[in-house]
């Protein structure tokens, strides 16, 4: 019964993300498509590469240029399960650990006109120093986790308590992204669609009720 679940909401998952014409989606098009491309511009990277891709999931966290599921799953298909999981955290952390710092030096009305909108959303967590509650944000999928990084830079959380649970709360999701571009690059499509079922089966619930379990850590800090 567990895996027929599972399996019906990886299918519904990956069923979702063709009919919405996702991002995901169109990018894993893309690299099927153009495979060779890939690796060939990475091959005239040569030893700049990691640096390059670094580079890259930084300023998505900190600007946003692309979404974040999507260089995830880039480094993974280029650098394989691992590397490319190393290679999006160090980026992630150097990203988050800007723009939480450009919020604690720009303050409040600078981060509020930023994105008016998730700001009404998220600003209870300007009162926040709980490090729990810190994880929850950056582990539950859905949540608004880059500008999270300026909003926490409100708050009175102390830098390095945000360093370490924002990069700890972003690693499970990195490495299924990784996990999922390695499996797509190395040809393996029911590995992938075994990892999108888990996948699903285990964000979907928190995505649902991700904001009660926002405000349940809220309550208990």
């Amino acid at each position: 019964m567990i895996g027929g679940v599972v399996s019906a909401l990886g299918l519904g998952f990956v069923a979702w993300l063709i009919v919405t014409d996702a991002p995901t989606y169109r990018f894993l098009v893309r690299l099927y498509e153009d495979k060779h491309q890939v690796h060939a511009m990475v091959d005239r990277w040569g030893g700049w590469a990691p640096i390059v891709f670094i580079g890259i999931q930084a300023l998505q966290v900190i600007i946003a240029p692309i979404p974040g599921d999507v260089t995830g799953l880039l480094g993974g298909f280029v650098f394989g399960q691992w590397l490319g999981f190393l290679y999006s955290t160090i980026g992630q952390t150097i990203g988050s650990l800007v723009a939480f710092w450009v919020g604690r030096q720009l303050g409040a009305t600078f981060v509020r006109e930023m994105a008016p909108r998730a700001w009404r959303r998220m600003s209870s967590l300007v009162e926040a120093e709980g490090a729990i509650l810190c994880f929850i944000v950056y582990l539950i999928p859905g949540l608004p986790k880059d500008f999270g990084c300026y909003l926490f830079g409100v708050s009175p959380m102390g830098f390095w308590v945000f360093a370490v649970m924002s990069t700890l709360g972003r690693m499970p999701g990195t490495w299924i992204l990784s996990a999922q571009g390695a499996k797509a690059a190395a040809g393996a499509y029911l590995e992938l669609l075994l990892l999108t079922a888990i996948l699903a089966a285990v964000a979907l619930p928190l995505y649902y009720y991700r904001p009660r379990i926002v405000s349940w850590f809220q309550r208990r800090g």
